[in-house]
């Protein structure tokens, strides 16, 4: 069992178990009594495990001008004085250009490069800021889970929702989890909460509310000219709403537009940010035209970004990913050396220079990179690298181990780490591969069904069957299936005993299976 699996286990039985101990708690935001399953302890560990994951796959911390860091996190804990719910807040700039912001449970809160922006005051960052907040006091997420949204996700940890502007494709392990409590989105309800207490909160700290509606109005506008979001952001997550500006004002008017809107403080924190917005949106663009293998347009636009602001790690790197598509292995490298030069806290130039440097056949390098992007970030790319490494060097044991963990994943890595992974074990523990049922048919024959789940076919599928004999004697017999199971595909085998008057009499075991390919 791969360390993923085993984790998305323990943290099944943790819900399973404040499942089992259900009760009513009292919201501490809003004084109302609430059936929750998640205890205050599980919601601090699940942030804090999920924390520094969740920002390793949204683009890393923003870290040009670390003092943009610095004042939105002050500005945060400003805010966070006034809540109710006393927890380990913590602020971070991810360095993404989707404008977004977002809470996981335990107060651990982010703010998109891209939604500050969009911003022109301190009132409009205390706002959203604010709102977070509430989302986190008001143990939102731990509302969700309760009603069964979420459960399930974070038993399996399946699909990341991703953008243009996120790593989360690549991801396995505990970036999986905080995807799936980002990506489900909040209630009606529990977004209405958070503007109100969130309004509350900033005005307390002495902010005026009129920045929340400011900022409302922003999102309406920017929510009508991008139209329906392809991945996640503010507008996916926290939809806007004529309403929710409506009920914004409305409770800016009861609380008296006065107060601090801070535009000169604002304006001198994000100099720098707002300097290099032109670089960025040249990053962009040629991040699109690599996507789309318009190599010149993407050289042309990295380089103008580089040359606008020549301290921005991530623009080096995207110079490195239009080397290493070219298998340009040297130039690669270069850049992506580059990049870790201006900022090395950030997975991505890590795990690529390992790629490169492991397809120009440096493998001791490689190995070096690609161990380091996993202290950062577990990525699929970076496992199943490491997988066939330790598979060249005749360790299959680690081989298997790299390929477990890859193979979680739903990407093209994970693929082909479960297609190594089949191969090299299926002989060895084929009732891991392949799912088995038994019974009886009409006649009360004994039927085994087999299904393939796996990306390659299998073959010689041999079965053990242990079955009492007319007489009530025990009786072991071995039957095999002919030709192959493809990929994905399943079948039915009748083993011509029986008839059988129930399961009990009888039991099968897959023990042998070999790879078709």
């Amino acid at each position: 069992m791969s360390s993923l699996v085993a984790r998305l286990l323990r943290i099944g039985a943790v819900l399973a178990i404040g499942l089992g101990a259900a009760g009513c708690v009292v919201n501490p935001v809003t004084g109302k009594s609430e059936l929750v399953i998640v205890s205050a302890a599980q919601e601090l560990q699940i942030g804090a495990q999920n924390y520094q994951p969740m920002q390793q796959s949204q683009g890393g911390v923003f870290s040009l001008d670390p003092s943009v860091n610095r004042y939105v996190a002050t500005v945060g804990q400003r805010i966070a004085q006034h809540s109710p719910r006393d927890l380990p807040y913590e602020f971070v700039v991810l360095n993404n250009s989707v404008p977004n912001a977002w809470a996981l449970p335990g107060g651990k809160i982010a703010v998109n490069r891209g939604l500050l922006m969009e911003m022109q005051s301190e009132a409009e960052l205390a706002s959203v800021l604010g709102h977070e907040i509430v989302h986190a006091a008001a143990k939102h997420s731990a509302r969700q889970m309760t009603r069964g949204m979420l459960l399930q996700a974070l038993v399996i940890g399946t699909a990341v929702v991703t953008s243009d502007n996120d790593y989360g494709q690549l991801a396995v392990g505990a970036a999986n989890i905080g995807a799936q409590l980002l990506s489900a989105g909040y209630s009606r309800e529990a977004e209405r909460e958070s503007d109100y207490y969130g309004i509350d909160y900033m005005v307390k700290a002495g902010y005026n509310p009129q920045g929340a509606v400011d900022l409302q109005r922003t999102f309406l506008r920017l929510s009508q000219e991008r139209g329906a979001p392809s991945g996640p952001s503010l507008f996916s997550t926290h939809p806007p709403s004529q309403e929710r500006l409506e009920l914004n004002a409305a409770k800016a008017n009861e609380l008296g537009n006065t107060g601090e809107t801070g535009e000169a403080q604002f304006a001198a924190a994000m100099r720098t940010l707002k300097a290099a917005e032109p670089a960025y949106e040249a990053y962009d663009q040629g991040r699109k035209a690599l996507a789309s293998g318009d190599f010149n347009t993407a050289t042309r636009l990295a380089r103008d970004a580089v040359n606008r602001e020549p301290r921005e790690a991530s623009f080096y790197s995207l110079l490195g990913d239009i080397a290493l598509t070219q298998k340009n292995f040297d130039s690669a490298i270069r850049n992506y050396t580059d990049a870790l030069n201006r900022d090395a806290t950030f997975f991505y130039p890590y795990l690529q220079r390992g790629l490169a440097r492991e397809q120009r056949g440096d493998i001791d390098s490689a190995v070096t990179d690609l161990s380091a992007s996993l202290q950062l970030f577990e990525t699929a790319p970076a496992y199943y690298t490491l997988g066939r490494i330790s598979r060249q060097r005749g360790n299959d044991a680690q081989a298997k181990e790299y390929f477990a963990r890859a193979s979680t994943s739903p990407g093209n890595s994970g693929q082909a780490a479960l297609t190594e992974l089949v191969r090299m074990d299926v002989g060895t523990n084929p009732e891991q591969y392949v799912q088995l049922r038994s019974g009886t048919g009409g006649d009360g024959e004994l039927l085994i069904s087999v299904n393939n789940p796996n990306p390659i076919g299998l073959r010689n599928l041999a079965f053990r069957i242990i079955y009492m004999d007319s007489n009530g004697k025990p009786r072991t017999i071995e039957r095999r299936m002919n030709g192959i199971l493809a990929a994905g595909q399943s079948t039915t085998l009748n083993t011509g005993l029986g008839p059988f008057a129930s399961a009990d009499q009888f039991s099968v075991k897959l023990i042998g299976a070999a790879p078709a390919e």
